[in-house]
């Protein structure tokens, strides 16, 4: 008789959440190094569409678990005399949520169509 101990739900998505963090702090650093808010928001559109094609269930958790991180790397900069975001940088890190959305969602939706299609196959 086979045992096997399976991992809870939010156990197997850890690993997930880590990436999701990564990239935010990585998304955050480049907005601060970069400034363009515009390169900040395909960043965040394109983690949040890998993530959501790799975990479809609830896309929208990956947007929250990316972009809360964005901000608090702009502060961590600016506390620590690395960097000065700009106030437009600041508030443009909380509207990247809406790029996030639509990576996640649609990231979703591919991994829907290409489940369909392979169990068409």
């Amino acid at each position: 008789m086979k045992t096997e101990t399976a991992l809870p739900r939010a156990g197997r998505d850890t690993p997930f959440y880590l990436l999701a963090a990564i990239a935010g702090v990585s998304t955050g650093w480049m907005d601060v190094t970069i400034d363009d808010l515009l390169f900040t928001a395909l960043l965040v559109l394109a983690a949040c569409m890998l993530l959501g094609m790799l975990r479809p269930r609830r896309p929208w958790r990956w947007v929250i678990a990316m972009v809360v991180f964005i901000p608090l790397t702009e502060f961590a900069l600016s506390v620590s005399g690395r960097a000065h975001p700009s106030r437009v940088q600041v508030y443009g890190a909380f509207l990247t949520a809406l790029p996030g959305v639509a990576g996640a969602y649609g990231g979703a939706v591919v991994r829907g169509v290409l489940d369909h299609l392979r169990q068409g196959t």
